[in-house]
């Protein structure tokens, strides 16, 4: 008697759990966000949109460049005392001593732990302080798991969790790990299930998408024609892509990419202008592969959305490697330019480049002229597209009142206006004004 009234309280309390979960960083982990919040409802826990509601407070953390982590540790500094804290995602993993020193947790696990999350907070009601680290960087929760979107058109999925890749710089391998895929059919699986909800648009989404089946036989460009044979009207994204290994499979990707399905929009991080600072940054690839590819793409589809990344001041970048960066921009013209700071993180190369460091005053004034640069293409690509006229997916709602986001088909974001609900629909506009970040257009 008395065990069944013991287990019938847990219940109730588990049941009456109102928890609160918050994803920060990339599209892979906006997406294992919403399968923690997913694994979660599912349980019988009550998502809760802010902390002060909150019993349970779940964090799937960001830490790939230093302000990111400070900015982490500070976000979670503030959460009050009579909160549950559980901290997930790839901080734990990347830089776990200042965690644990800085920061009063009650249960921490790396990414894309999936129903994991379930298992974690009962440990933690119970009183527990769980460090669930082992086998992190294996991770690959099943596709088929519950999700609450962020935004109800777009299904963000992972094809692949980890990478082929050993950047000097980067970290997120430490969290992440090595190369696991997901097989074509899993994915189409869930794309049928996502469509059945309604979904419209759909973001293929790892850190490496060109890296994507690599491990299992397979590739991008068959992944996507696979995606693609689906009969229902759809739009997809394909995100970031190194450019070795999009350039291993570059003709048949620009086939896979004739499809209208696919947004005419290649994010292809090329980093640095200078071949010595791609070496050094352990970037296997030329200034000269980045172009073909752009220039492959370009002949192809002429008006496609091209996003690239760089990093400035890298240890070893003279002033001279700087400005082949800015000519090599100059010169491709991409539409987005993501210009970062170079930043040491933990266990990487690069913060062994002590005796090269460039000096940080340096660095912020690099990075101020290359995102001047960027802002001015920026502005420059999107002027072109004044007076285009066509079909937009309105896939977000605006921040003003009465505004909406529509993606035409190179995912140029277009504003409008309207009194009427558009989400969700395909409609005709004219772009008629525009800005360094998106265009302006009225309906026709």
């Amino acid at each position: 008697m008395f065990l069944f009234l013991f287990e019938a309280f847990n219940v109730v309390r588990w049941k009456a759990m109102k928890v609160f979960v918050k994803s920060f960083g990339c599209s892979a982990n906006l997406a294992d966000g919403e399968v923690l919040a997913g694994c979660l409802a599912e349980a019988g826990c009550e998502l809760v949109g802010s902390v002060e509601d909150a019993d349970v407070v779940v964090y799937n953390t960001c830490a790939v460049k230093g302000p990111t982590e400070n900015r982490m540790i500070e976000i979670l500094k503030r959460v009050p005392k009579d909160k549950k804290l559980i901290v997930v995602g790839c901080l734990p993993l990347i830089n776990f001593e200042r965690l644990n020193k800085e920061v009063t947790f009650h249960g921490v696990s790396g990414p894309a732990i999936g129903g994991q999350i379930v298992d974690i907070v009962r440990q933690v009601l119970n009183g527990e302080k769980v460090v669930a680290l082992d086998n992190a960087l294996n991770a690959k929760p099943g596709l088929h798991l519950p999700r609450v979107r962020l935004n109800p058109l777009i299904s963000i999925i992972p094809v692949n969790y980890g990478c082929l890749g050993s950047c000097a710089y980067c970290c997120v391998v430490f969290a992440r790990g090595r190369l696991r895929s997901y097989s074509i059919e899993e994915v189409v699986e869930r794309v049928k299930k996502d469509l059945a909800e309604g979904v419209k648009e759909f973001w293929i989404t790892s850190q490496d998408t060109a890296s994507y089946g690599k491990d299992i036989g397979t590739n991008l460009a068959e992944l996507l024609h696979s995606i693609c044979q689906i009969e229902r009207n759809f739009k997809i994204r394909v995100g970031m892509m190194t450019p070795n290994l999009a350039k291993s499979i570059l003709t048949n990707l620009i086939h896979a990419f004739k499809n209208e399905k696919i947004f005419k929009f290649l994010h292809l991080p090329v980093q640095s202008g200078d071949n010595q600072v791609l070496k050094s940054m352990r970037r296997f690839y030329s200034v000269k592969d980045f172009m073909e590819i752009i220039e492959a793409f370009r002949a192809v589809f002429p008006k496609i959305t091209i996003a690239t990344d760089v990093i400035c001041g890298f240890p070893g970048e003279s002033r001279e490697a700087f400005e082949k960066t800015l000519k090599l921009v100059e010169k491709v013209k991409p539409d987005i330019i993501n210009v970062s700071k170079f930043f040491a993180r933990p266990k990487t190369l690069a913060a062994e480049m002590r005796e090269n460091s460039v000096p940080p005053p340096e660095i912020k004034h690099r990075s101020r002229v290359a995102a001047d640069l960027a802002r001015k293409i920026s502005l420059e690509r999107n002027r072109e597209w004044v007076g285009w006229e066509g079909e937009v997916l309105v896939d977000e709602v605006g921040k003003i009142s009465g505004s909406w986001i529509g993606r035409n088909f190179a995912y140029k974001p277009i504003v409008v206006q309207s009194n009427s609900d558009l989400l969700g629909k395909i409609v005709k506009v004219k772009v008629v004004k525009a800005f360094s970040t998106y265009l302006k257009g009225e309906l026709i």
